[in-house]
């Protein structure tokens, strides 16, 4: 029942989904060119020196060496030949380390990037997540620059929080995940290419299964500042602490990330990547649909689903 609302509600409001793929092309091209800048000055060194120009001049050697040892039956051909990528990868480690200050800064400024584009998409999802509430509340759906605007500070102060947690969370689910890959056959020597399948269809449970978990924990944080006005702590603690209906969230949100991969891989396969720019944006807007939908349904809220339905009216009302 939930999740065919949460698919009526997006169906209805999929212009959004264009007005966000639109918002996130522009910050792609604006945060990437701001990474590449700062890649360009930072790492100019290494593009112009000759060590790294060395290591292009190896792949013919390579094959040199290699004919001459099976032309000639003459192992010392190669042998020179490693010797040379020893010296020339001893070359680069020390260009390396002889700018390291600037290869730190190079790093650091593409994070930062990373970092503030995430915040700046999270404003705008942030911003549509309110125009679909208003919908929800009245059936009349608030114009998105509106809500942009409207809730600025309130999504930003929220963006600030949710990407350090959501950063070291995913961390902690692809060292997790990592693990169980490289565990699984350790555990099962003799079963050869099935324990390597086995680890990768474990490895994407345990990915997706993590996300999940962070997108229960976290399912009520953002409604609650939008439907509620709750501030970014108190909405972040009444989150964590929901209990109510916690194992349906869990499941509705796990079938929900597996439809996501099926959906994307489908279209990023069969469209040679174009229909991504339609499914990657509709992911995310039907994920924050799904989290107000769960939102009024665990709080007994009554909204609109389409024009002529509503649900969580009461009975001797009936659905209209």
């Amino acid at each position: 029942m939930r999740f065919r609302r949460t698919f009526s509600i997006t169906v209805d409001c999929f212009p959004e989904v264009f007005k966000l793929l639109a918002y996130r092309l522009l910050t792609g091209i604006l945060f990437g060119s701001l990474g590449y800048l700062i890649l360009s000055l930072g790492l100019s060194f290494i593009v112009s020196s000759s060590e790294l120009a060395a290591f292009g001049d190896l792949l013919p050697d390579f094959f040199r060496a290699l004919a001459d040892t099976i032309n000639a039956s003459d192992p010392a051909a190669f042998r020179a030949f490693l010797e040379t990528v020893r010296g020339a990868i001893k070359d680069f480690a020390d260009l390396l380390m002889t700018n390291m200050g600037s290869i730190v800064g190079s790093v650091i400024g593409v994070v930062l990037m990373y970092i503030l584009q995430r915040i700046v998409n999270g404003v705008a999802l942030f911003a549509i997540t309110s125009s679909v509430r208003d919908r929800m509340d009245s059936g009349v759906q608030t114009r998105f620059a509106v809500s942009y605007f409207r809730n600025l500070t309130k999504a930003i102060l929220y963006e600030l929080c949710y990407v350090p947690i959501a950063f070291v969370f995913d961390l902690l689910s692809i060292i997790v995940s990592w693990c169980v890959f490289f565990y699984i056959p350790s555990l099962m020597p003799g079963w050869g290419v099935a324990s390597v399948l086995l680890s990768l269809v474990m490895l994407m449970s345990s990915l997706l299964f993590l996300q999940a978990l962070k997108l229960t924990i976290i399912s009520a944080w953002m409604p609650a500042m939008i439907v509620d006005g709750l501030s970014v702590g108190r909405a972040l603690a009444v989150s964590v602490k929901g209990k109510t209906q916690f194992w349906r969230r869990l499941g509705g949100f796990l079938v929900t990330c597996y439809l996501i991969v099926v959906v994307n891989v489908a279209f990023g396969l069969f469209t040679l990547g174009s229909g991504l720019l339609i499914t990657i944006p509709l992911s995310f807007v039907f994920l924050a649909v799904m989290q107000l939908v769960n939102y009024y349904e665990v709080n007994g809220r009554k909204y609109f689903v389409t024009r002529n339905e509503i649900a969580n009216l009461p009975e001797e009302f009936g659905t209209k």
